[in-house]
């Protein structure tokens, strides 16, 4: 007769107990040598802890090896160049700025200062000073002209950051039509550079900031859903030509926030990895397209207040109260170590106490 814990510990279940094989374990346990109920949930339990245990050892191992031997940034994307080479031994990337070849130590030290990090700005609520009731009376001018309902307040606040043709096909749902969304999206931008006048200023503090990024030779790139000509306006009205090493518009994107195609085709122009750059944004938009690309977000509370902005790496009022040291410090990736979840599930299922295994006969009752 096979003894029904053994049984338990053979097939890693407790095994269907008849009126029989109950009798028989009452019997047997009623001896002087039946098996202490320690011993039982050892027999029941150990083997299956530690397999579970090796299983988890195992792939601690391989998730660990994988990453130094391998070496490549989490969220890469083996589509997208971004300056660096794939290969083993180059994570974390070389200083793009170091030139070994340059005699003048002095020289050398200055470029190697920030050019291991990129600053990738937002326009409107960034740089300069924002209006959102523009923008709002400017979409609802183009329902009234197309005959449409006026967006509601929620409808307005969802397709912020949006392009207008990705707003006006998937969110207001207007039309699906190439041709009459690109029209639409166009005389909208007509519409709010009438409200606007032409007009910009900067905002406090953000051309000091910008002073400091350009004479410590940060690489700058700027992203905005507004037209290239609108934006190349804008900046030379407000005197900062030739401060943008990349400027990214609608037209060299399919879809604007909170998708993070924008900052990652930035990054890409700027040869750079995503953990190496650091967005500027006003908006939780902003902050989930930053994050779902890997960079770090600095969110400038202009439009709304610190509270809402919690997600972000940091928060500032104005741009003049951070330091080149906050952004060495978010862009710093040389601390990264491999993450062991694993081996801490596995270390913390070892101090569980054994559960006990206790046969119940189903024809009891």
């Amino acid at each position: 007769m096979v003894d029904p814990i053994a049984a338990t510990s053979l097939l890693g279940h407790r095994p269907f107990f008849s009126s029989y094989n109950w009798l028989s374990t009452t019997q047997s346990m009623n001896r002087k040598d039946a098996i202490s109920p320690s011993v039982r949930r050892w027999h029941v339990k150990k083997p299956i802890r530690s397999l579970t245990k090796a299983q988890a050892a195992e792939l601690t191992r391989e998730a660990h090896s994988y990453r130094e031997e391998e070496q490549i940034p989490r969220g890469f994307r083996p589509g997208i160049d971004y300056g660096i080479d794939s290969r083993p031994g180059l994570w974390p990337p070389e200083n793009k700025a170091d030139n070994p070849a340059l005699k003048n130590p002095l020289l050398r030290q200055e470029m190697m200062g920030c050019g291991w990090l990129g600053a990738i700005f937002e326009w409107e609520g960034v740089l300069v000073e924002d209006s959102p009731d523009l923008e709002k009376q400017a979409w609802l001018t183009l329902a009234q002209e197309e005959g449409k309902s006026p967006p509601p307040a929620f409808m307005l606040r969802r397709i912020e950051g949006m392009k207008n043709e990705q707003a006006i096909a998937e969110v207001l749902c207007w039309s699906r039509d190439p041709g009459v969304l690109k029209r639409m999206g166009s005389r909208k931008e007509e519409i709010h550079r009438a409200l606007q006048g032409g007009m910009y200023r900067f905002r406090s503090g953000s051309q000091a900031f910008l002073n400091v990024l350009v004479h410590h030779k940060v690489p700058i790139a700027l992203v905005s859903t507004r037209p290239r000509k609108s934006l190349e306006r804008a900046i030379a009205v407000i005197g900062i030509e030739g401060v943008f090493s990349v400027i990214v518009t609608a037209e060299d994107v399919y879809r604007g926030k909170p998708d993070p195609e924008m900052f990652m085709y930035a990054a890409q122009i700027l040869q750079f990895i995503p953990e190496r750059c650091i967005v500027f944004g006003n908006s939780n938009q902003t902050v989930e397209a930053a994050h779902d690309a890997r960079m770090k977000c600095v969110a400038v509370a202009s439009k709304h207040p610190m509270y809402e902005l919690g997600a972000a790496d940091l928060v500032v009022r104005h741009l003049d109260e951070l330091t080149v040291v906050d952004l060495k410090n978010l862009a710093d990736i040389e601390a990264m170590e491999p993450e062991l979840e694993v081996e801490m599930e596995a270390a913390a299922e070892d101090d569980r106490p054994p559960p006990t295994s206790v046969g119940v006969y189903d024809g009891f009752w």
